[in-house]
């Protein structure tokens, strides 16, 4: 939504579509949700209005972006991150009680930035 909100974008689906893409994709321990949230914001700067579109600016900043992501966090999966199994009872309840949601929104802070910072480098670029 920050990105979006950057970019003069307002929907109220922005985040009713990336509602699933939470704790590794519903729970799964996946990819983390952070960085699904600014590949969709990247998306929408440079993501394709048919098929036929270019995907050239899109790949290279959606890749900087995990890239960069994995170099400063060591992974770009969600259970890595928390240390948690979130498809369980106690993994939910451990991230509860050490609070780790202050560690995803670290995820989420720096997610943003490395994506804002990709949008800003293809866009000064041509």
């Amino acid at each position: 939504m920050a990105i979006a909100d950057a970019q003069g974008i307002q929907s109220p689906l922005i985040p009713r579509i990336a509602t699933g893409f939470c704790a590794g994709i519903a729970r799964r321990g996946d990819v983390c949700g952070a960085l699904s949230g600014a590949i969709m914001g990247i998306n929408l700067v440079y993501g394709r209005n048919s098929p036929d579109d270019s995907r050239d600016k899109d790949y290279t900043a959606v890749s900087e972006l995990m890239k960069q992501f994995e170099q400063e966090f060591s992974s770009t999966a969600c259970g890595d991150l928390t240390g948690c199994d979130l498809t369980t009872p106690e993994g939910r309840e451990s991230f509860e009680e050490n609070n780790i949601k202050e560690q995803c929104n670290l995820y989420c802070r720096e997610a943003t930035r490395i994506a804002m910072e990709q949008i800003q480098l293809i866009g000064d670029s041509g």
